[in-house]
């Protein structure tokens, strides 16, 4: 096994994970001694096969293939790793950067296919909104879920509660405007058509 050293090409690709501005932790990537905590507390390295340790060795070495690995998609952001890294490393922020890196290169788009309706929300409404997608799997894991959302407005009339606040159109225009500029809109519709793309495909 040979040593990497600070000037070794791989450290590249570290790198550029520590200048993204995601990136909270500083130089926390370099730092890391594979002393295993991060594996040993995260709630996703226990129901799947992601290792957290593993990533961040992955990314020391360079290893450009994990962009393509299905399990960086298994982190869901708790933040365990880095609430207890000992030397001030955070694998669920190298994760989002990760997943950032295989969006912007067209690597699993399929991976954002169910979180459409997300995108759409913040475009047209400015706000969040649960997709529709999701409704039969809420439902059932928590019981009495439909019924209350059906029922919403009749129950926030029965606390005397306000209708939810909705964000007026100049709002939701200039939301609509920034995304558009940043280009969220253009890669919105780049993951679309291929969707629609696989889905002639499976035809």
């Amino acid at each position: 096994m040979t040593t990497q050293k600070i000037t070794d090409t791989p450290i590249d690709f570290a790198e550029e994970i520590i200048s993204d501005v995601k990136n909270s932790k500083e130089e926390g990537v370099l730092k890391c001694v594979q002393c295993g905590m991060c594996t040993s507390t995260c709630p996703a390295a226990r129901h799947s096969d992601y290792n957290p340790r593993d990533i961040i060795e992955r990314v020391l070495e360079g290893d450009l293939s994990i962009l393509e690995d299905d399990n960086i998609w298994n982190c869901f952001y708790c933040y365990t790793c880095h609430s207890v890294c000992p030397v001030g490393n955070s694998v669920c922020e190298v994760n989002q950067i990760l997943k950032q890196f295989a969006i912007s290169n067209g690597i699993a788009y399929d991976k954002l296919y169910e979180y459409m309706g997300f995108a759409d929300s913040y475009f047209t409404a400015a706000i969040g909104a649960i997709p529709e997608i999701f409704f039969d799997d809420i439902g059932r894991d928590v019981p009495g879920w439909w019924e209350f959302r059906q029922n919403l407005g009749e129950i926030r009339d029965e606390l005397e509660l306000n209708p939810p606040l909705m964000p007026p159109k100049e709002v939701i225009d200039e939301v609509s405007t920034i995304l558009t500029i940043t280009g969220f809109k253009e890669r919105i519709e780049k993951i679309r058509a291929s969707q629609e793309g696989e889905d002639e495909g499976d035809s």
